[in-house]
């Protein structure tokens, strides 16, 4: 450090006497600026060479240098210099921003809308340097994600624990075998790190059964961990944590998983059961089954359906306008590494039509701009305050990543809803593909005040649940149901322009 600052010094005398007179503070607030009074033999140099040689020494020599007097202490302690060394850090910056904006005091600070913490980036900094790393587990419909939150991305992919078993198997004996082998494929101990676990989208609807269950999905789940002696355990619905991702506490996640597609109103980090949470019965699965037919009527052999699914990945959109798209030239190909060449036309865009038209697979179902303008209606039905909270649309899931897709879901919910409605209505792609939810945890893992914010320890998750069980694995902790004054305050209404069939609570209606 002495030879650096040597050298630095050397450069700053050799410059004009005028020059190097002057001090700039363009990297500095007028207040901070106006509080720097001496430097000692520094004072010579402008402030901004001053930040780059604090930027140069990094954060942990630079915040040693708050010690030697207040002037320092100034220069160090400002905002720009700790932006600078986040925004060189491993996390993007734009969600180190919006963690510690939103999430720093934890799930129950969103319910006061608007809130935001100020911040102060230095402390930021060394908080985030201390949070210890989790294992972050994405159950997801199709296949599970897990890794460190440390890490870009996750370190595997394995069976989600619905697998785990046959159906008689219990639910308890399940998630231990399905924890057990991700913990065993990570080769860590189970009591070495916190865990952040993603709850599935299941169980939807807001009557007293589903919220019973919902609530014993996350009791096996905080049951098991601690049984296993994890330390802590923080467990988040999906939908919210793709939300996260996207980095947004309020709109709508249309997540197409595996078998079902779930339209999920999230309001400040709460799953809003009550407004309702439409459920679709069309997912990935039912996609690559209607190419697999398209494909075998044009008699193009593969070996099986994972092979169809790579094709479906490599070759298929979504049609901005599907009676347009007819009358084109669309062909293409692709190659799939051990099975050649796949040479595809019009199915290309005609698989992905069934999320707007299922009834050309023989699917009975809701075209996917239906379900979402029926939720969009409920959201503006609920009357909830902010008439914009529900306008974000986050996409989440493998095949939510179809090109094309957000720009026709889009224009298709505007045709539908009235223009009060449908102004302002943006639909956002996952943000990180099939891996969303995943780096929602990621986000959450290395908030600053992860461990106490988010995280329940086996002693409080005892404690609690033998003084009220009912009450606290089924509040509104994490994601879960947000009651208006304690009651469902409203009645249901169908959307006039829809039509087919729609799942919600426990009625089921034709139109």
């Amino acid at each position: 450090m002495a030879l650096m600052l040597k050298k630095v010094w050397g450069s700053v005398l050799s410059r004009s006497g005028s020059t190097s007179s002057r001090r700039s503070s363009s990297d500095l607030s007028p207040e901070r600026s106006g509080s720097i009074s001496s430097l000692g033999a520094f004072d010579q140099l402008p402030i901004d060479i001053l930040m780059q040689i604090l930027r140069l020494l990094g954060p942990r020599d630079a915040s040693r240098m708050s010690a030697v007097c207040r002037s320092w202490r100034v220069l160090v302690t400002d905002n720009s210099l700790w932006i600078f060394f986040l925004k060189n850090g491993k996390e993007p910056f734009d969600s180190v921003v919006f963690a510690e904006s939103h999430l720093r005091l934890g799930p129950r600070s969103l319910m006061y809308f608007g809130y935001t913490s100020p911040l102060s980036f230095m402390s930021i900094h060394a908080q985030r340097e201390k949070v210890r790393g989790s294992i972050i587990i994405d159950g997801g419909s199709g296949y599970c994600k897990y890794g460190w939150s440390k890490y870009c991305v996750p370190s595997g992919r394995c069976a989600t624990f619905l697998e785990f078993g046959n159906i008689e198997t219990p639910m308890y004996s399940r998630l231990r075998h399905f924890f057990s082998t991700i913990y065993s494929r990570m080769q860590v101990k189970p009591s070495s790190q916190p865990i952040i676990v993603s709850i599935p989208i299941c169980h939807s609807d807001d009557t007293e059964t589903a919220r019973a269950s919902r609530r014993q999905l996350k009791d096996a789940i905080y049951t098991v961990l601690f049984d296993m002696n994890a330390p802590a355990v923080c467990a988040i619905n999906q939908a919210v944590l793709a939300l996260y991702a996207a980095r947004r506490t309020s709109g709508i996640v249309v997540n197409i998983g595996f078998h079902v597609t779930s339209i999920v109103p999230i309001m400040q980090g709460r799953v809003m059961h009550d407004v309702g949470v439409e459920v679709v019965g069309l997912g990935a699965l039912k996609l690559t089954g209607y190419l697999k037919e398209l494909m075998q009527q044009r008699n193009i052999n593969f070996e099986s359906l994972y092979t169809v699914r790579a094709v479906k990945e490599k070759l298929c959109y979504v049609a901005a306008d599907y009676n347009a798209e007819l009358r084109k030239d669309t062909r293409a190909s692709c190659e799939i590494a051990g099975e050649g060449l796949f040479n595809l036309s019009e199915e290309r865009f005609q698989a992905a039509e069934l999320l707007f038209q299922p009834q050309i697979g023989g699917v009975l179902a809701m075209g996917l701009h239906r379900a979402l303008a029926l939720c969009m209606d409920h959201c503006t039905e609920a009357e909830l305050g902010d008439d914009g909270w529900f306008k974000t649309v986050v996409l989440a899931g493998g095949t939510a990543c179809l090109p094309g897709l957000p720009g026709r879901l889009e224009k298709e919910v505007q045709k539908i809803l009235p223009s009060s409605v449908s102004e302002g209505i943006k639909v956002i792609p996952p943000p990180h593909g099939a891996d969303s939810a995943w780096f929602g945890a990621k986000i959450v893992s290395n908030v600053s005040t992860f461990s106490e914010a988010w995280c329940i320890t086996k002693k409080q998750f005892r404690q609690k649940s033998r003084k009220n069980p009912s009450s606290f694995l089924g509040s509104c902790w994490h994601g879960n149901e947000l009651e208006i004054n304690g009651q469902i305050p409203w009645r249901w209404k169908v959307l006039r322009a829809c039509c087919g069939y729609y799942n919600h609570g426990n009625m089921r209606q034709q139109l």
